[in-house]
């Protein structure tokens, strides 16, 4: 099972986007979903994640930046992130979970790009 990722782009330093995730109803449905990122020659990292309840979490360096959200009836999460730095330049994915940490329950998509300039 493979989500798509979708909505990056190049925008200056304190700009705004919002990605967009859409994942089969059957993935959707019953786990969690997961934003990672990708900087060139750096691991791929968890940043925020969304329960099927809605609750969110994230890591340290975009609690207060990023929002995650979903979308029950289109099967879709969304990802704002605002108040971008360059550091936050780097391929954007998504993936299922079963919760913060845990292995990723589908194969990586294509992401998207998000390039921040200073």
């Amino acid at each position: 099972v493979q989500l798509q990722a979708s909505g990056g782009g190049l925008v200056q330093s304190g700009g705004s986007l919002r990605l967009s995730c859409a994942a089969p109803r059957s993935i959707f449905s019953i786990n969690v979903i997961g934003w990672y990122r990708q900087a060139p020659g750096k691991q791929r990292e968890l940043v925020a994640t969304i329960t099927v309840a809605g609750t969110p979490y994230y890591a340290e360096s975009v609690k207060g930046r990023f929002t995650i959200s979903r979308d029950n009836a289109k099967n879709t999460v969304y990802l704002h992130v605002n108040s971008l730095k360059p550091e936050d330049t780097a391929v954007y994915y998504c993936n299922a979970n079963r919760g913060w940490g845990t292995r990723v329950l589908g194969s990586w998509g294509q992401g998207t790009q998000v390039t921040v300039s200073s």
